[in-house]
């Protein structure tokens, strides 16, 4: 039997075009929550996503925190990984040829500590145009220090896309933090910065206790909050930001099946990540690309940018 599961999808077209890029369908892979693809290669083809998002990268290998380091809570769990990676030079000298090998469309997340680090990081990604989509820009990572530097003011968020945007002609994404006072603010901040679209949203911020030991059940005390619980307030803020911009916005935020796809991009998003639903199921992204394509099928539409933005306000 073959071991792999394959789409069903009704005739509608699930392509997508972000930043002049081409994608087979809008359902991606949310960084952090699937590695370099390597586990979930064991389950369906790669190339059936419409992208997969890499672990962040940072110049130099990363331990992360010491555990725990993730709890599961209702709806949802905490993570406080730290950005543990293998470092920029592991990642292009096996992750990508991985990743390349087996058909998928590459988006890497990149972290840094200083402008210059993004900088640096994304001048060698370059190195790889014919390989690599998109850069995804995570400036908003809540669990380690100075993670949210460039994302809680619009000035240095401008600043930040701005200055990477000259150290690379692959198109930028920028990855935005919901902890913030108005993150349409940060989202027209990135705009004028050169942004070639926004994902949102990052985690929330936030802790548990046990209570019996009275200690925090992460050992960096707060982390990044995921999963179902935080969907609504992903889909509120996407859909305020998307009245404020004119560029693709990625929705993230809780996403378990098709209909918070839906959900999503009634609300303005263009394309989507699946997150922490990957650790319950990691077929859900490639369930969620032939049941999207049966409901729009069904439903008379011939692609998904046929319902984006098309919410009907009150």
């Amino acid at each position: 039997m073959d071991k792999f599961i394959y789409l069903n999808i009704m005739a509608v077209d699930l392509s997508i075009e972000i930043a002049g890029k081409q994608f087979n369908n809008p359902i991606w892979t949310a960084s952090g929550t699937c590695g370099y693809g390597e586990e979930l290669s064991e389950y369906f083809p790669l190339k059936q996503l419409g992208a997969i998002i890499t672990k962040s990268i940072t110049l130099d290998p990363r331990k992360g925190h010491p555990p725990p380091r993730v709890f599961e809570t209702s709806c949802g769990m905490l993570n406080a990984i730290g950005l543990q990676n293998v470092g920029l030079d592991d990642f292009v000298s096996s992750k990508i040829p991985f990743l390349k090998n087996k058909g998928a469309n590459i988006i890497v997340n990149v972290a840094g500590n200083s402008i210059e680090e993004y900088k640096s990081i994304c001048e060698r990604l370059s190195d790889y145009f014919a390989d690599i989509s998109l850069i995804e820009l995570n400036m908003s990572c809540p669990n380690v220090v100075n993670g949210m530097e460039y994302s809680k003011d619009p000035k240095a968020a401008e600043l930040l896309v701005r200055e990477v945007k000259k150290s690379t002609a692959i198109p930028i994404i920028a990855k935005l933090s919901p902890n913030v006072s108005d993150i349409a603010e940060i989202a027209s901040a990135v705009e004028q910065g050169g942004a070639d679209a926004i994902s949102m949203i990052n985690t929330l911020i936030g802790m548990a206790v046990d209570v019996e030991t009275f200690v925090p059940r992460l050992s960096n005390i707060t982390g990044g909050l995921s999963g179902p619980a935080i969907k609504p307030v992903a889909v509120a803020m996407v859909y305020r930001t998307y009245k404020r911009v004119n560029i693709p916005i990625v929705g993230i935020g809780g996403i378990s099946d098709y209909r918070d796809v839906i959900e999503f991009m009634l609300c303005g998003a263009s394309a989507v990540q699946v997150g922490t639903a990957n650790f319950i199921n990691p077929l859900t992204a490639v369930e969620i690309i032939s049941d999207i394509g049966n409901w729009l099928g069904e439903r008379g539409y011939s692609s998904p940018k046929d319902i984006i933005g098309k919410v009907r306000d009150k």
